[in-house]
């Protein structure tokens, strides 16, 4: 009997909208043998984004130089292909709206003028599939009502985050090895308990009413026993801060990354453990990507830059002032963290000014890490130097980003790819440790 020969599908013209450019500067190489349509609408809107230090300004510059070495005259005609295995790129000018279009819509936008490339596409190609590509869900929706497919940029999504939420495991144990977990130094068997654990994964040991801590160390194959430890005056109150904090205080474990809702104090362990370990480190970092609120730019608030920048990363300070409150005000603690920050060994930047630098031997922390794109998350990561110890925190829940979610921001990204690591560990803490206010609110409002 002849085999068939498969019968391949036709390759489908994928429109792109700026803001996938912006997360992506190489998400034209992410296509497979799909054309690409870039609407000359999108070259105009990232000639806005080319100056800035934050990440979207770099990725505006770098997509621009990687398309001025690819493309030539062709780029406006047939297309440019892209390499082997690969479709063809095109920049489409301006079309006019149909009738629909003028119908739905009353404002000439750049969104509604890609739209019109994406109509322009279909209604030229009708034998071809046209997709718009969007980050932007409103975008996406109005393309379906006027009957065009539209996506997400899916390249780097994390499929399933449930790993990532309930990453402790339950194993029930008796009451002799918890008593030799507490006995001793060299823990359990992970194979005598039929366990196959990632490296540093964390377990609630139960035997009847007794509970034990442990954490499974890759290269023993055991589990260890996780002791609760008090860093700079904060005490971890339940076992996803005890976990917690014993990862910030590992020196074997050079990435962390800690999730979980408002106020379950992921910001205040690292800073406490990192103050802790300030002997093992030049130099300790806290920073967190500027999101202004209800997109208001920074140049409305008044002073010079520190001034502007000052009311993103209160936060920070905010920690800093708990950490004080613990410790009395004449105490050596006190002291030390006020001569770190005047000799700038403590200090509170924003994330735009990590670019290029090496960073070595440091305590790096990064919060609301959830509000940063997979590239951010690596460049920041590949800055890191000998002795450097990075934190990421964030409620990936929590996203202030429109065009991130719960499976596409760095946080996420880091967290989903990184584990298994032996110099990585991640902790979801669940309780609200600031208040009983404030973890109501996180769990209902």
């Amino acid at each position: 009997m002849k085999k068939t020969a498969a019968i391949s599908k036709p390759p489908k013209t994928f429109v792109l909208d700026t803001n996938v450019i912006l997360h992506d500067y190489r998400c034209i190489y992410n296509f497979q043998d799909n054309n690409l349509v870039i609407p000359i609408v999108v070259l105009e809107e990232l000639d806005k984004f080319k100056k800035g230090n934050e990440q979207i300004n770099y990725n505006a510059r770098e997509f621009v130089r990687i398309l001025d070495g690819i493309a030539g005259d062709r780029v406006f005609g047939d297309g440019v292909a892209l390499g082997k295995n690969l479709g063809k790129l095109r920049v489409a000018t301006g079309k006019p709206f149909t009738q629909e279009m003028l119908d739905s819509f009353d404002e000439v936008t750049p969104d509604h003028r890609i739209l019109a490339v994406a109509c322009d596409e279909k209604r030229s190609n009708p034998q071809k599939v046209t997709v718009l590509v969007s980050k932007d869900i409103n975008l996406r929706m109005k393309a379906k009502s006027l009957g065009i497919d539209a996506q997400d940029y899916l390249s780097g999504q994390v499929k399933n985050v449930d790993h990532l939420k309930k990453d402790i495991g339950e194993v029930s144990v008796s009451d002799a090895q918890i008593a030799a977990l507490y006995a001793g130094s060299e823990g359990l068997d992970a194979a005598k308990l039929n366990l196959k654990p990632h490296a540093n994964q964390l377990f609630l040991l139960k035997s009847g009413e007794a509970r034990a801590l442990a954490c499974y160390s890759k290269q023993s194959s055991r589990l260890r026993r996780v002791d609760k430890v008090r860093a700079y005056g904060i005490e971890p109150r339940n076992a996803e801060q005890t976990f917690a904090m014993h990862v910030l205080m590992s020196t074997a474990i050079q990435l962390v990354s800690l999730t979980g809702i408002a106020g379950t104090g992921k910001t205040l362990l690292a800073l406490a453990a990192a103050l802790a370990q300030e002997g093992k480190y030049d130099q300790i970092l806290l920073s967190r990507p500027v999101i202004p609120l209800q997109n208001q730019d920074m140049g409305f608030l008044p002073g010079a830059i520190n001034e502007k920048l000052m009311p993103y990363m209160l936060p920070l300070y905010d920690n800093l002032a708990v950490i004080k409150s613990k410790l009395k005000p004449t105490s050596r603690e006190v002291v030390h963290i006020e001569e770190l920050q005047r000799q700038n060994k403590l200090m509170i930047t924003p994330l735009a000014y990590i670019r290029g630098r090496s960073l070595t031997n440091t305590f790096f922390i990064i919060d609301e890490a959830q509000n940063l794109t997979p590239h951010e998350v690596k460049t920041i990561v590949t800055r890191a130097g000998e002795g450097t110890k990075m934190v990421f925190t964030g409620d990936i829940q929590q996203i202030d980003s429109p065009y991130l979610d719960i499976r596409s921001n760095g946080l996420t990204h880091l967290s989903d790819r990184m584990i298994g690591e032996e110099i990585f560990a991640h902790v979801n803490l669940i309780k609200g440790e600031r208040s009983e206010l404030a973890e109501l609110a996180g769990k209902n409002l």
